[in-house]
């Protein structure tokens, strides 16, 4: 997979943030860092900074984003892995979400999340290899949410925000990505046919830019193809191989990503970037896991897959490859998997596995 290079690797140290957050996350970051620290001479010294966020801070400070974490990762990081966060389904007064904000700070307007099977189906069930590309700024993720008192009770509304300038650039990146694999192909998620205005302009934007002055005819190579959000989770599951990159407004890809890696075992096999111009942020795909944390049974093959993401995106394409390869080869060979995949095997056995592979 290719990403726009945020950096050379010619650099003498690469500075990396980790911020583990809640639940398991304290247990697949450190994972990850030790994948990363494996890898020896391919990457430059490791400098890594241990920061907070997280709604358990939030319940002890009455913080979950605090300011020198974001400052650390705006002047003193490379880049940066993020764990998972346990925002609660309930209002809490004074919280939002700390990785919701870090993409806004950061301005990380990209969710890229890969989807990849990577042993035959026993099944017979078609292959997996595609891409969820999210747009991570905008839609109903603004939350600007307003509760009132009517007559008749309560009324709840929220605001969909979706900005030419948004779909324009996340359009761009996926664009970018489906040059770069072999079928070339941009599938546009949408729901134009009741949200004509807001999701008409996520599409019609979208499909405009290969028409792009600045781009000259690079992405005449790529097809492009549309399917509504419905449609398209009904055909991910019954004909998933139809779909090479999948780019989508922010709510859409949420679901859409989370549900094509019930395609490949498990969310904890999912990693994915949150990237932007000058930064990027590894983030493996499942959440906090409380029913699990603490155990040492959670999968952390997500967190070092997200590593490797977040090196390829830095343009250090040999050391992916070397810790995807460790992971792909851990997964086909069967023998030390954690529970979410059907084995028996422990967070820190996982890690072993992959590491001896590295």
């Amino acid at each position: 997979m290719a990403f726009r290079s945020l950096a050379t690797p010619a650099r003498k140290t690469l500075r990396i943030g980790l911020i583990p957050a809640d639940g398991i996350g304290r247990e697949v970051i450190p994972a990850a860092r030790r994948a990363l620290e494996a890898l020896g001479s391919d990457l430059p010294k490791l400098e890594f900074h241990n920061l907070l966020a997280g709604f358990d801070l939030f319940t002890r400070t009455g913080t979950a984003l605090p300011r020198e974490t974001v400052e650390v990762l705006k002047n003193g990081c490379d880049a940066a892995l993020f764990g998972a966060v346990s925002s609660p389904s309930r209002k809490v007064a004074g919280y939002s979400s700390p990785i919701v904000a870090l993409r806004k700070e950061l301005d990380l307007y990209a969710n890229i999340r890969p989807v990849a099977s990577v042993a035959p189906d026993p099944k017979g069930k078609p292959a997996v290899d595609l891409i969820v590309v999210r747009e991570n700024t905008e839609c109903l993720y603004v939350k600007q949410e307003t509760l009132t008192q009517t007559e008749s009770g309560k009324e709840a509304r929220a605001t969909r925000l979706i900005t030419e300038y948004a779909s324009r650039r996340i359009g761009k990146m996926a664009f970018e990505l489906a040059l770069a694999r072999p079928r070339k192909q941009v599938t546009i998620i949408h729901k134009s046919n009741v949200l004509s205005v807001t999701d008409g302009l996520f599409r019609e934007t979208v499909r405009a830019v290969p028409q792009l002055p600045e781009v000259a005819g690079r992405f005449d190579s790529v097809g492009i193809a549309e399917q509504i959000v419905d449609s398209a989770v009904y055909r991910l599951f019954r004909e998933p191989e139809i779909y090479d990159v999948m780019v989508a407004p922010n709510l859409y890809g949420d679901i859409l990503s989370d549900a094509a890696a019930a395609l490949v075992g498990s969310l904890g096999l999912v990693p994915s970037v949150n990237a932007g111009d000058s930064f990027v942020m590894g983030e493996p795909v499942h959440g906090s896991a409380p029913d699990i944390e603490g155990k040492g049974i959670a999968n952390p093959l997500a967190a070092i897959r997200s590593a490797a993401l977040m090196l390829r995106h830095l343009r250090y394409e040999d050391a992916a490859d070397r810790v995807d390869t460790a992971v792909n080869d851990v997964i086909r060979e069967g023998h030390t998997l954690t529970r979410d995949l059907g084995g028996k095997s422990s967070t820190d056995e996982v890690v072993e596995a992959v590491l001896r592979r590295l």
